[in-house]
This record gives C-alpha cells, structure tokens and sequence, in this order.
C-alpha cells in the first residue's frame, strides 16, 4: 500500500521517530521534509531536515553510526513517521555519545500546591 504523509500540517515538516528494530529502544525524534523522506528512500538511510541549519543531514554521515531504515509506517493522520531501524557503527545514535538520545529522566511526582497541604 502507497500512503503519502501529509507535510503540510507543520509547515512542510513531519517528525520522524527512530526506533532500534532489534529492542524496540527509541533512539531519537528528528524533522523530515519532502526531500529528506525522499532521500531516505532512495538511500535506506536516515536523512533528517536541520531546522538550525536549514539543510538536509543523514544521521551517521560523519561519526559511521548510521541508521539503516528497515521500516517505516505512519500514523493515522499521516503525520508523523516512525522508523524502525538497526544501527551502524559503533551503535551510538545521540551526538552526547549514548545509544539513545532519550537519557535524562523526568521526575514526574506532582508539585504540592500550598492550598492541598492546609487541608
């Protein structure tokens, strides 16, 4: 089945998520355009829009860690890509030198509100 995704709900852009086919791990989010998920069809590869530098980048270009696409599907809107992938390389996907770019823990517990404690 061809679905085309839909690229103009955020200016031209889709966020793509990369996940390690092998465990399931997400291992980034990055912005595609029309030319980057052509790129990355054409390639098997990667290839995400900087929005900072306004050009096209395949992830792995310049470290070796690449991102193999094995599939791709989109989700019901046809906005937003996921990618599952296996990883090239030495396997370290974030730029800080970790598998995933997904590290730093959230404390999620909620905030007191002073009017809940004088009850």
């Amino acid at each position: 089945m061809n679905v085309e995704i839909d690229f103009d709900k955020m200016q031209g852009l889709t966020p793509a998520i990369v996940q390690d086919a092998d465990n399931n791990d997400v291992l980034m989010v990055g912005f595609m355009n029309q030319e980057a998920w052509a790129r990355t069809r054409e390639t098997g590869y990667v290839t995400f829009y900087s929005r900072s530098r306004n050009t096209l980048w395949t992830k792995g270009e310049t470290s070796g860690n690449k991102l193999r696409v094995l599939s791709a599907m989109t989700d019901c809107d046809r906005d937003t890509l996921l990618l599952r992938v296996n990883v090239e390389g030495a396997g370290v996907v974030c730029h800080e030198g970790t598998r995933s770019c997904f590290t730093k823990e959230i404390d999620l517990k909620p905030a007191v509100d002073s009017a809940e404690t004088r009850r």
